[in-house]
């Protein structure tokens, strides 16, 4: 039943959809740059012949890769292709095909540390970067226990070579074609892999029939030679591809290749608090940043001359209507080549200066919503401005704040799961690793959705309490 909506029928026939995720690029899947509504690669060709071998067309589906399990489930496709792992907890969920390649995980470093940084056990209180929710992510843990490595995890596999040559990190380990596709003369690859690992089709675990109809088809390709044709096009096929094939042709077919076992909640809940207690650090941080940087704006465009209010006003409303993931861009990645922030304090600085915008406005909209008899009474009385803005328009603009500023700092608790795109791993983001891991977003969402109401909730319950007690009789 699961596969009726999946098998389109049109004038050209059955069509077989598989889903994978262009940005990934060349050579899994990338957009054809003759004609960009197509797409094209080793993995794109892999699916057109299982497509073909079933007496069907294929078409691809766009997906983010770490959504390709659950996108697979939910019947979105009936394949998902595009450099998907061979793992146990990805086949205790899935009905999983042969694996049609293998893979090298390889660490990549400078050239002045190739000759000491050979094997992760070198790599001690070093910061090394992979793919979040991968075989190589799983490999940084282990070795974070074992060796003392630093993971950091990225969410693609540009930056983490762009930072191995800005000095952020001091390795990267990532499998060998993405390591091949990204190599340049400012990082060597080391030849000796870490780890091997395997691709595989992955299909919902009710599509068991179909996954056997794949197989049958994938390794018919590898017998014949289809396979190896499309590997040498895209210059992906090496020997270790050729020893594959003959193991799975050979019937010794390589299932379950990886060690290892799926992870339960209560292993991954320290995990989880410790990106709570990152993600309530950054907020503190960045809000009290904030509430400084906001004062000054409405100071200054409230009091200031006209040339410090317009240059106030400019700061405000730039910072409003820009995105804050491009601030956090520019901020971190943009500046590199002036100055090179660890992602941390670029993480606190982002979230900093874009709310301190908003903050201005609150604090300007409360500095003049009192009423302008009290100043003029206070002024009549002998009142300095100073004395003013302290002794009387202050605490009353600071109570009419107070509930909108409670809201800014909620909502910039939730934000904060932005700056996992620069490396900063906070609750969202080891949230969406455990998802992946696990292959469901049920009891993870859950668990991510109870913590930050945990840490949220109080912090509304105090401001309540706080207007009350300072409330205008």
């Amino acid at each position: 039943m699961m596969l009726l909506p999946l098998l389109l029928f049109s004038l050209q026939g059955p069509v077989l959809l598989w889903g994978g995720d262009a940005e990934g690029g060349a050579p899994f899947v990338e957009a054809d740059p003759a004609d960009a509504s197509r797409v094209r690669g080793f993995d794109v060709e892999v699916a057109e012949t299982i497509a073909r071998g079933l007496g069907r067309r294929a078409r691809f589906v766009q997906v983010q890769w770490s959504s390709i399990d659950q996108s697979v489930e939910r019947g979105d496709f009936a394949i998902g292709m595009s450099g998907m792992e061979d793992t146990p907890a990805r086949r205790a969920r899935h009905a999983v095909t042969v694996p049609y390649f293998e893979f090298r995980e390889v660490l990549a470093v400078r050239p002045q540390d190739a000759g000491r940084w050979r094997r992760l056990r070198d790599l001690k209180g070093r910061r090394v970067a992979t793919l979040g929710a991968t075989m190589a992510y799983d490999l940084l843990l282990a070795a974070k226990d074992s060796f003392g490595v630093i993971p950091v995890s990225y969410d693609d596999d540009v930056h983490p070579y762009s930072d191995l040559i800005a000095g952020r990190v001091d390795a990267v380990l990532l499998d060998h074609i993405i390591a091949k596709r990204r190599s340049s003369p400012r990082f060597v690859i080391q030849p000796e892999a870490v780890a091997t690992g395997y691709y595989v089709g992955v299909l919902a675990r009710a599509d068991s029939t179909l996954r056997d109809s794949v197989d049958a088809v994938l390794i018919a390709a590898m017998g014949d030679g289809a396979l190896e044709q499309i590997y040498r096009r895209w210059d992906v096929w090496d020997p270790g591809q050729g020893e594959l094939f003959s193991r799975i042709t050979g019937g010794g077919a390589a299932r379950g290749v990886m060690g290892g076992q799926a992870v339960s909640v209560g292993a991954y809940l320290p995990s989880l608090a410790r990106a709570a207690a990152i993600t309530l650090l950054l907020s503190f941080l960045s809000m009290g940043i904030a509430v400084v940087v906001g004062l000054v704006l409405a100071t200054a465009r409230v009091y200031g001359s006209a040339p410090v209010r317009i240059l106030a006003t400019i700061y405000v409303e730039v910072v409003r209507g820009t995105p804050l993931l491009l601030q956090l861009f520019v901020i971190y990645y943009g500046l590199a080549g002036v100055v090179r922030l660890p992602a941390f304090l670029a993480a606190i600085l982002a979230l900093a200066f874009n709310y301190a915008a908003y903050e201005a406005e609150i604090y300007r909209g409360a500095l003049e919503a009192v009423a302008p008899a009290q100043l003029e009474a206070a002024r009549t009385l002998g009142f300095s401005e100073g004395q003013i803005l302290r002794l009387i328009r202050g605490p009353q603009a600071f109570r009419y704040a107070l509930a909108p500023m409670t809201n800014d700092f909620v909502a910039l608790l939730k934000d904060s799961s932005l700056v996992s795109v620069i490396t900063v791993v906070e609750l969202t983001k080891q949230t969406a690793i455990y998802a992946t891991n696990v292959g469901s977003w049920i009891v993870p969402g859950l668990l991510c959705a109870a913590v930050y109401l945990a840490m949220s909730l109080p912090l509304a319950r105090l401001a309540r309490r706080f207007e009350r007690r300072w409330s205008v009789v």
